[in-house]
């Protein structure tokens, strides 16, 4: 062999790796101070920057105060002390022993996805439901001439071949029909009056709810609660702990329970999030901030099984803070149930985790202040009136991955808070679901699969009159997988061994009954096989296929279900559903589909499931939100209320826009008809300068320059959000007038408010410029020479003071 090449020089890094401080932050600080002080720089690195503001908070907490570090929003993997250069380079992941968060360059929002998936299915022929005219039938994006200037409009056909041009700055106003089964829908004849008088019908059933509702949202406002103080050191530093990186929802849920605990009324907030996604985390955090004021916490969860997770996993989260931790269960000693019931009563318990029991009154607290429901939907009708009475003076805060109708339909009426967590955690993989009709090739290849791999299986079957008997099958088909029995009428202690021993994979496959249901956490476990899936509903489903890909790994559901010539036509929709919704996060869709299979239940009745049926779940939920900003305005404010100030106040959402100016998408510029309309709808759907410049953004970096036409179309846009907090209905922009339409109903609160109050004096002060006028009992007033859109932003935006 030849000798190996002398190297031309040899080069010395005078560098060592970040030490470990095991979270001792007054280390920390002595470590900082002391490097500082020999003339070394030193950073702390995180992609996120809440964590310089924790760092600073603990530091505070210490003592140190002002610390001499500089804070740098980068994610490298390790930190570093380069004694050359004089450097210090922290990483918090490092400081705070959590997982590092691996950042993938962008590829498309799920928002994005979404639009596009939906776009991209929309055809000729298929039906469209517009909010004012009802059912018609999509014919494409065609363009017009108005006024010797090109646009654009999506053309919808009625019965007896009318036509209806849809402005693109109206998209939001029409929706996909989502077809309830294979009978299509009524196509509405327009100008007929048929489809008004049914909106008109479905709006008054609703506001007879929501008046209710409203009531009664408004007496939980008024009522005195505990408002919690802001965030300590210690909230900080819980937080900071946390092993994985929060997702943007996660963040934004956190902010908004924590926001909700630290108002003067009690809280009611509703956070829907799909299984695995971090709602347990938003709890404890939640929890924590009670107890560090002071305040003990009730975590309600519906099986013994998932009050002895719950309280593991607090307990392990909570180790390092001063807080106790306790559950009673029947699985207890009732020696030991006893004891802990007495330490609560006491107040030496701050978090109380147990079942229903917990409601009972051989259970008392000394000052309870947050009430945390795991899975409501799971307990049954007495249970549910004991906690409504508890809401009404307590802070709640429900979890769940799929929200009953009734539940869900509260939350969009507005009747209590909702935050959903879409955003997946990193490295997680869509769980594969197939429907299959009961074949033992099947089962035996999905177990051995999963057996090569080193996995577990849940193989769930329903009946315990023959769980025996398909055990047999199982061992008969994989005789060489070990394999127990699970299910509800076992003696606790004997279940709960069964349970824990899979844990900790003491044998392959777990044969069970729905007991796994709720919140059993084995990451091994990744094939889930459902015999009589048909048997199910859609919710429990999804909470099935969900204790299975909880880790990095690809996770396979199989329904096992007879074919579906003979199944009912809700047990299809329903396998139908599951199978459709199987991307991460699909929780909330599932929700919403069950909503549409099932009606809300008794909140709506029977009648109000048909509306839903015959204009589309998406349409009936615009029917709503319209309903309630009308209720709004028509129930009085309270007497000591201040005039209202916000387009919320009065139920303003929308404002339609009529010009005759060249605003559309060239064709030049993007020329695939599907792209444009999500394009069209995404710079429709904006309500925000920060998602408009973020679309703006994206296409500059995908098309090139905006064109003239496409900067109008962006003006457009900003011109329709100031519309809207200006109380502005609809603004006609043509042959260089501008015609203001002002919310039509005379009665409104909007009359009243200061918004209102500032337009009516700038227009008295340009007498030159404005013409007013009642038309019909609607005020209308017009704007002479305004030859472009932002003339029409300048004059809107001075109005209403918002320059």
């Amino acid at each position: 062999d030849a000798p190996s090449p002398r190297p031309l020089a040899v080069v010395r890094f005078a560098t060592a790796p970040q030490p470990a401080f095991n979270k001792n932050f007054e280390r920390l600080a002595a470590d900082v101070v002391e490097y500082a002080d020999q003339q070394y720089r030193v950073y702390i690195f995180s992609a996120n920057p809440q964590q310089a503001e924790r760092l600073k908070s603990i530091f505070a907490s210490t003592g140190k105060t002002g610390m001499p570090f500089e804070f740098v929003r980068l994610a490298p993997h390790e930190g570093f002390i380069d004694h050359t250069l004089r450097l210090v380079c922290y990483t918090d992941h490092q400081l705070f022993e959590r997982y590092h968060r691996v950042t993938v360059p962008r590829t498309v929002e799920k928002s994005e996805r979404l639009a596009w998936q939906e776009l991209n299915a929309l055809r000729k022929g298929d039906y469209m439901v517009h909010i004012d005219h009802g059912v018609g039938i999509f014919d494409g994006l065609v363009k017009t001439v108005v006024n010797g200037k090109k646009q654009e409009v999506v053309k919808l056909i009625y019965r007896d071949n009318d036509v209806l041009f849809v402005n693109i700055h109206g998209l939001h106003r029409i929706a996909k029909y989502k077809k309830q089964d294979s009978e299509p829908p009524v196509v509405h004849k327009l100008g007929s009056g048929v489809w008004q008088t049914f909106k008109q019908r479905a709006k008054r059933k609703v506001k007879d709810i929501a008046r209710e509702l409203i009531v009664l949202y408004a007496q939980r406002k008024r009522i005195a609660g505990f408002a919690f103080s802001g965030d300590t050191y210690l909230q900080h530093q819980l937080e900071a702990s946390f092993i994985y990186e929060d997702t943007p929802d996660q963040l934004k849920a956190t902010r908004d329970v924590k926001a909700d605990m630290e108002q003067p009324f009690p809280m009611d907030r509703l956070i829907c999030g799909d299984v695995g996604f971090g709602k347990t985390e938003i709890a404890i955090r939640a929890a924590f901030k009670a107890a560090v004021d002071g305040k003990q916490v009730a975590v309600l969860v519906p099986t013994t099984i998932l009050a002895l997770q719950h309280f593991n996993t607090f307990a392990a989260r909570l180790a390092d803070f001063p807080v106790t931790v306790d559950y009673v269960s029947r699985l207890r000693p009732s020696p030991k149930n006893k004891q802990t019931l007495a330490d609560t009563a006491s107040g030496k318990v701050d978090i109380l985790i147990g079942t229903h029991k917990l409601l009972g009154r051989q259970v008392v607290f000394k000052d309870l202040g947050l009430l945390v429901v795991d899975e409501e939907q799971k307990f049954g009708v007495a249970a549910k009136e004991k906690l409504r009475q508890l809401k009404m003076h307590v802070d709640t805060l429900t979890l769940t991955a799929t929200p009953i109708p009734r539940t869900l339909q509260f939350s969009l009426m507005g009747a209590r808070d909702l935050s959903i967590i879409n955003t997946p955690p990193p490295n997680r993989h869509p769980i594969v679901t197939e429907v299959h009709p009961f074949d033992e090739r099947i089962v035996a290849d999905a177990i051995r699969y999963e057996m090569q791999r080193g996995g577990q299986v849940f193989f769930v079957h329903n009946r315990v009159r023959d769980i025996e008997e398909m055990a047999d099958v199982v061992r008969r088909i994989c005789p060489d997988v070990a394999l127990r029995i699970g299910h509800g009428k076992m003696p606790p202690e004997q279940l709960e061994k069964i349970i824990l021993d899979f844990m900790h994979g003491a044998f392959d496959v777990l044969l069970c009954t729905t007991i796994i249901e709720n919140g059993i956490d084995i990451p091994n476990a990744n094939t889930i096989i459902v015999n009589g899936a048909h048997a199910f509903g859609l919710s429990d489903l999804h909470q099935l296929r969900g204790r299975v890909g909880r880790s990095n790994r690809k996770a396979f559901c199989y329904l096992l279900a007879p074919p579906p010539i003979s199944l009912s036509n809700e047990a299809r929709k329903r396998l139908s559903a599951i199978e459709a919704f199987a991307d991460l996060g699909s929780g909330f869709n599932i929700a919403m589909q069950d909503l549409d299979i099932r009606g809300a239940g008794n909140l709506l009745g029977g009648e109000q499931s048909g509306f839903m049926a015959d204009m589309g779940f998406e349409t009936y939920q615009k029917i709503l939100h319209e309903a309630l900003a009308e209720l709004h305005d028509e129930i009085p404010p309270p007497d000591d209320a201040n005039a209202p100030t916000t387009s919320d106040a009065w139920g303003q959402t929308d404002c339609a826009i009529d010009t005759d100016m060249e605003i559309l998408i060239p064709d030049s510029y993007v020329s695939q008809t599907a792209e444009k309309l999500r394009l069209y709808k995404a710079l429709d759907s904006i309500d925000s300068e920060a998602q408009l410049q973020t679309v703006v953004d994206e296409l500059t970096d995908r098309f090139g320059p905006l064109p003239p036409e496409v900067e109008q179309l962006c003006r457009i846009v900003r011109l329709r959000r100031i519309a809207i907090r200006s109380g502005v209905e609809k603004i006609v922009l043509k042959n260089r007038l501008m015609i203001l339409y002002f919310i039509s109903n005379p009665l409104s609160n909007y009359y009243r408010s200061s918004v209102f109050a500032r337009i009516l004096q700038y227009v008295q002060q340009r007498p030159d410029l404005f013409a007013v006028k009642e038309q019909n009992e609607k005020l209308m007033m017009t704007a002479r020479n305004v030859p472009t859109v932002e003339h029409a932003i300048e004059i809107l935006s001075a109005m209403a003071n918002e320059q």
